[in-house]
């Protein structure tokens, strides 16, 4: 079980997180589209605020015609 204490999480943990795959995650930090992230030497880690609350909160719609903001 994942502790939500813990600050940093693991790209396994933050798709848990996100309900996606491990992989897609993988895919997304190489397309530069998904949450930011950290390198800690040759580790990811998300921050389980600033990274993927954020992530979350932009991915935010009224519609499913809303496209979001143009970043």
């Amino acid at each position: 079980m994942m502790e939500m204490e813990k600050e940093f999480l693991t790209t396994e943990e933050a798709a848990r997180v996100l309900d996606v795959k491990k992989n897609t995650m993988e895919i997304w930090r190489v397309r530069g589209c998904g949450p930011t992230f950290h390198k800690f030497g040759r580790n990811v880690r998300y921050h389980i605020i600033d990274d993927l609350e954020a992530y979350k909160k932009a991915q935010r719609r009224t519609s499913t015609s809303d496209q979001g903001r143009a970043a």
